[in-house]
């Protein structure tokens, strides 16, 4: 009788072992992601062009035009000042992708205003804090334009020092260098998530704890990885943080800047929408988040990032960040056996951003020709003028493709073969 039970137990456990077996092999031949069904949603592609551009604005799915249009067409009324109920509904549209923008980044809705774009959300911080002529502010070398000038702008009309640290020529970033930067006088430190030139994904988390050891204040621009990865502000240890609703299947015009619940900071703008009472002679604000929105907002373009967020999280931003590698893993594969390309940032692709630049061949070259064979990447020194002209040492700008959930393995191999004939072509010139 005991040897039937503990045969009877063999073979379960062996019905269960071989059912773990086929599970994860099936999870290995799975896609990640149904790439060819999402690319139903995005009419453009069936025009035939690779639209590599992705770092620079995204695509825009049905779903995402349908819901503006049917807040254009069904619910087109201000929001925040009317009784009636349109304008009611409106509002609640409106609070509701708030509360849906906190949720995707792990943040209170309290804590989320709606602005214009990453560059807005940016400056409004570099005006808002009570700077002082001790303070310095650390960045880094690999920022975009709209998180460095800020910084410059404020710095000239504060005092304070801008210190920064410096890359290496992969694009990464050393802890060691950013404690030799923080001190007890750095008031804040401002660093991109990704780069938008070579992709690398910096150290967040690591600098953030080190700032706060020094009681310094931490932004973090997200708009490279927020359409890409799954972002938690709390993780991240972030007082601030900012991204656009263009680069993530969103609409143009509207952007996100947290501001953690306690951080105090003054609004760039004032007028109508932000007042809780007035006289001729004084005013008094409304509370966070809505000091920050001056004016009529974008509510439909808000309306559209609501969409956009309940889009990739359907898919699953970690199924979108790894199908972007793969895809990236691929493409570098096939840049470095090409003949006068340098292929730029790390030698495994972190994100879906791939530089690179061609001997003898300036990066608008490279791109204006891609364009006219149905290929659109970005060339030049995309916004990071001393990341790639002094630290890269590119005079001549570099060439970005950029991938995203609805590019494809045929798109890379049809990317490259044209590549290689526009570069025959170009040389031979």
């Amino acid at each position: 009788m005991g040897r039937l039970i503990a045969l009877h137990y063999s073979v379960m456990l062996y019905a269960i072992f071989m059912k773990s077996i086929r599970i994860s092999l099936t999870e290995l031949v799975m896609p990640c992601l149904d790439v060819y069904r999402i690319r139903e949603d995005f009419p453009l592609l069936s025009s035939g062009v690779l639209y590599f551009d992705n770092a620079a604005t995204s695509l825009t799915p049905k779903q995402v035009v349908e819901a503006i249009a049917d807040y254009l067409l069904n619910c087109r009324a201000n929001i925040g000042r009317g009784v009636y109920p349109l304008a009611q509904r409106a509002t609640e549209a409106y609070e509701e992708v708030r509360a849906k923008v906190a949720k995707f980044i792990g943040a209170e809705s309290c804590e989320v205003s709606f602005v214009k774009n990453t560059t807005e959300a940016i400056n409004i911080v570099s005006m808002g804090v009570e700077w002082s002529k001790e303070d310095n502010v650390v960045i880094t070398g690999l920022e975009h334009h709209s998180n460095m000038l800020p910084w410059l702008r404020a710095s000239r009309i504060y005092g304070f020092e801008v210190r920064v640290v410096k890359p290496k020529p992969d694009g990464s970033l050393s802890l060691d260098d950013f404690a030799k930067a923080v001190d007890k006088r750095t008031r804040l430190v401002a660093l991109t998530h990704v780069s938008n030139v070579l992709g690398t994904i910096s150290p967040v988390r690591k600098v953030a704890r080190l700032a706060k050891d020094h009681g310094a204040l931490v932004l973090v621009d997200a708009a490279q990885s927020a359409p890409h990865m799954p972002l938690n502000v709390e993780e991240l240890g972030c007082d601030f943080l900012a991204f656009s609703a263009h680069k993530m299947c969103g609409p143009p015009g509207v952007g996100v800047l947290y501001v953690r619940r306690g951080v105090e900071l003054r609004p760039m703008m004032v007028g109508g929408g932000v007042v809780a009472d007035a006289s001729l002679e004084s005013f008094e604000l409304v509370e966070k988040p809505q000091v920050f929105e001056a004016g009529t907002p974008p509510i439909s373009g808000v309306v559209g990032l609501g969409a956009a967020i309940d889009y990739l999280s359907k898919i699953g931003l970690e199924d979108v960040w790894r199908h972007e590698v793969k895809l990236a893993e691929k493409l570098r594969r096939k840049l470095v056996e090409v003949e006068g390309v340098k292929v730029l940032g790390p030698e495994k692709p972190q994100t879906g951003i791939t530089s690179f630049a061609v001997d003898g061949v300036s990066s608008d070259e490279v791109a204006m020709a891609l364009g006219r064979m149905g290929v659109c990447v970005r060339s030049g020194f995309h916004c990071a003028i001393p990341l790639v002209r002094d630290v890269l040492g590119e005079e001549q700008g570099v060439v970005r493709a950029s991938l995203y959930l609805y590019n494809t393995e045929e798109e890379v191999d049809s990317f490259m073969e044209i590549l290689v004939e526009v570069l025959r072509l170009l040389r031979g010139a």
